[in-house]
């Protein structure tokens, strides 16, 4: 009888010889010189400059307003 155990299992794993080829990316880096226009970029710093406005006024107008109830309270 011969019993063969997990000792005389033989895996056999092969790395890949072409290490040293590099592979061409799928897309190529294109450069294009496309021209940016000055109004696109103002609106969209007008919109997020409006945005971050109406959050710190929506941020200080709740602040005054707990101050105030926190002040009425205490008055009482």
């Amino acid at each position: 009888m011969s019993s063969k155990g997990f000792t005389d299992t033989n895996n056999n794993i092969e790395t890949p010889n072409d290490i040293a080829i590099t592979e061409k990316p799928l897309k190529p880096n294109k450069i294009t010189s496309g021209r940016v226009d000055i109004n696109v970029l103002k609106s969209k710093l007008q919109e997020t400059e409006s945005k971050e406005f109406k959050k710190n006024v929506t941020i200080l107008s709740s602040l005054i307003l707990g101050l105030g109830i926190l002040g009425v309270y205490l008055s009482l």
